[in-house]
């Protein structure tokens, strides 16, 4: 039994009005007045409470299968009354290390009524958590006691890689496949013959097909044109850094979870496009190789394969992850490793590593930036402390060295993308959607 706010109320006024009765009545008749009245409010609590234990609410916990990472994860509170009215207070256990947008919901819910409260977890750590029982308050009838009681529903919840991200980019390729991939078949671009048809003011002339135009010649038909797409069935090897650069928090995720949710992304969009693809997870050495392959299949045992996996404080041995590459897979490829680089002397090792995969491999460096670092160097000088100014000093060298470093990977036929890390999944899908219409893997 926890009091309510009118029962405090009751007994302040009894306070109150204790001095005007023991000038009416004297100082022992106005105490025992009041001690019988303070028992008479305590009495209705007891009755209020035990009362409202015959018409407590039903709750019931609606939680998604698999949470994402660094989203906002609806979490469904269903609450059933019974033949009264009830005003409740809910506050459900969920894990310690999550944010959520209420720690505790309240709701009144007419008799024999059902109502249903939302809200969102927000964690930031992958793995498995115990999610505890759910705490409930319900105002008695008379309005002067709140009964208090748990509700038992506690259980284990995994949180994932970004689900969320993942679906949503889902859509975007289909949606991406009927429109603007349907435009780079119909402008001729790939190596892959499609289809043949008539030939349409704008298009190349170099795609004519005189040879099909002249066996199906007649008056007046125009010429047939050759539709190429891009190839299919080709390989995209990821490789994804867990080595102590990726221990580093960025934007309140580990630069590891940027990474996995951007591999993981690209892994998706590969087999969109039929192309096989394979993972591998490296620091000192390889951790986790999950061979190429294509559909459906490959993108769910990669988030299970995927998602226990751990950054850990030891230096990558890029070289060791190329020789793996290189002596798994024979035909070219576009290889792409998620790392961070800090400045050329540090990267030496990067740098010989994606050189070894040139020119009979394509290699891709994907760096993740800490937005921080962008922040500093762009901030107002005249604005700053001694000590801010000598952050910023320190953030413009950090970025000039990484150009150095990027400018250096370009001279050896290394693409490279640099991007901060909350951004980094958009803008490789994107640059991998590109060179696939280019035809350039």
């Amino acid at each position: 039994m926890i009091p309510s706010r009118r029962s405090y109320f009751l007994f302040i006024a009894g306070i109150i009005i204790a001095p005007i009765l023991t000038i009416f009545m004297g100082i022992s008749t106005s105490i025992a007045v009041i001690l019988v009245f303070d028992a008479t409010i305590l009495l209705l609590m007891f009755v209020d409470s035990w009362r409202s234990q015959n018409h407590r609410v039903e709750i019931t916990r609606k939680v998604p299968p698999r949470l994402s990472i660094a989203r906002d994860n609806p979490v469904e509170l269903t609450v059933k009354s019974q033949k009264t009215p009830a005003i409740v207070e809910i506050c459900d256990y969920y894990p310690s290390g999550f944010a959520a947008s209420a720690v505790k919901l309240r709701a009144g819910i007419p008799a024999n009524n059902t109502q249903e409260l939302t809200y969102t977890v927000h964690p930031t750590q992958r793995g498995e958590f115990a999610w505890g029982d759910i705490q409930v308050r319900q105002l008695g009838v008379w309005g002067l006691a709140w009964n208090n009681w748990k509700i038992p529903q506690s259980f284990k919840i995994k949180v994932y890689p970004d689900l969320m991200g993942l679906r949503s980019l889902s859509i975007r390729l289909t949606l991406k496949s009927s429109g603007s991939m349907r435009k780079l078949r119909n402008l001729g671009i790939g190596t892959e013959f499609a289809e043949l048809r008539n030939y349409r003011t704008g298009d190349d002339l170099r795609f004519i097909d005189w040879k099909a135009t002249a066996r199906k010649a007649t008056y007046g038909n125009s010429p047939l044109v050759r539709v190429l797409e891009p190839e299919q069935e080709q390989t995209l090897m990821i490789l994804l850094d867990r080595g102590r650069l990726m221990t580093a928090r960025v934007e309140n995720l580990q630069r590891f979870d940027w990474g996995l949710n951007a591999a993981l992304s690209l892994a998706l969009a590969g087999l969109h496009r039929g192309d096989k693809v394979g993972v591998g997870i490296f620091d000192r050495q390889i951790h986790t190789w999950i061979p190429p392959q294509r559909g459906q299949h490959q993108l769910n045992n990669l988030i299970d394969r995927l998602t226990p996996i751990q950054p850990v404080l030891l230096e990558s041995d890029y070289l060791g992850a190329v020789t793996k590459v290189v002596q798994q897979q024979t035909r070219r490829c576009l290889v792409v490793i998620i790392t961070d680089i800090i400045d050329v002397t540090a990267s030496t090792e990067l740098l010989a590593a994606l050189t070894k995969l040139s020119p009979r491999y394509l290699p891709f460096c994907v760096t993740l930036r800490d937005p921080k670092v962008d922040n500093l160097a762009h901030t107002n000088v005249s604005q700053q402390t001694v000590t801010g100014a000598y952050n910023r000093a320190v953030a413009i060298d950090l970025l000039s060295q990484r150009q150095l470093a990027f400018a250096q990977l370009k001279q050896k036929g290394v693409l490279v993308l640099d991007a901060p890390a909350n951004q980094i999944t958009d803008k490789l899908v994107d640059q991998y959607l590109q060179l696939k219409a280019r035809n350039q893997i």
